[in-house]
């Protein structure tokens, strides 16, 4: 039997480029390179016939440890809650107060970006602090 070693997350939205550049600034991730002869992704896209212009846009984890992003162009648009959601892991290994402002200082500079601060739940006896966000195109994630 085989163990897969390496995956895939895909998000379904209205915008992927825009959303790739989101997510590429939120997690430090790089855009492949476009193919020889055209000078964007877009003009590669173009090129193609129609029946082949699906529209996706993906971006990678320059070190190789993260997870490839792909985003693709769906004609719906977005009307419930994620079923599947990342969590940015930005205040890992710390705890209180000194978790809690590195969580906000995040949240402060993906709101730059375009997100949206939905929540910020603070730590209890069970959980330390995490902050409910939205991407750009309204995808629920966590800083956590």
């Amino acid at each position: 039997m085989s163990s897969i070693k390496q995956f895939q997350v895909t998000f379904d939205c209205a915008e992927p480029a825009r959303l790739a550049g989101f997510w590429c600034e939120v997690l430090g991730y790089v855009v492949p390179p476009v193919p020889e002869g055209f000078a964007t992704w877009e003009d590669y896209h173009r090129s193609l016939p129609p029946e082949d212009q699906v529209v996706y846009f993906a971006c990678s984890d320059p070190s190789g440890v993260g997870p490839r992003l792909l985003f693709q162009r769906v004609p719906e648009g977005k009307v419930v809650k994620n079923r599947v959601h990342l969590d940015v892991r930005a205040g890992t290994g710390l705890v209180g107060e000194e978790r809690l402002a590195t969580l906000e200082a995040e949240c402060a500079r993906l709101v730059a970006l375009g997100a949206v601060h939905v929540q910020t739940m603070v730590a209890d006896e069970e959980n330390e602090s995490c902050i409910l966000m939205q991407d750009i195109e309204g995808n629920e994630f966590c800083l956590d």
